[in-house]
């Protein structure tokens, strides 16, 4: 076990709770952590105040062919997280940075539902990781 692990499980923490996901529209919060935009499109209506990111990762969202091709409808979610995946292969050295990080993490999206979309298969994933 790492000393990150250690450490989190120390303070009381669950590790899986290292790594969450939050609404762009949502308020930002001390206890957000290291805050990463997702998406590669920035929010509508969201200034970059408001926002208080700490990183924007357009190389981890999915290809614009991609999410057009979802549209976030909830019947294509199983093949959007099939071929998301595949995507995210080439991106391993940075997904593996972010999970290893030891420190907490909120994957910052845009889209309307918080079942289906691309923050729910990268939390999953970078859990995996850790």
């Amino acid at each position: 076990m790492n000393s990150a692990r250690r450490t989190c499980a120390a303070e009381g923490v669950s590790w899986g709770h290292m790594i969450q996901i939050k609404r762009a529209y949502e308020k930002a919060s001390a206890q957000d952590g290291k805050r990463v935009l997702v998406d590669r499109l920035w929010p509508r209506g969201v200034s970059k105040a408001k926002l208080k990111l700490d990183a924007w990762e357009k190389d981890i969202a999915p290809s614009t062919k991609l999410r057009q091709w979802f549209g976030h409808d909830p019947e294509r979610w199983a093949e959007f997280k099939k071929r998301y995946k595949a995507e995210l292969r080439g991106s391993k050295a940075e997904l593996k940075a972010l999970a290893k990080s030891g420190k907490r993490i909120t994957l910052v999206y845009g889209a309307k539902d918080p079942a289906h979309n691309n923050a729910v298969v990268l939390q999953d994933m970078l859990s995996r990781m850790q």
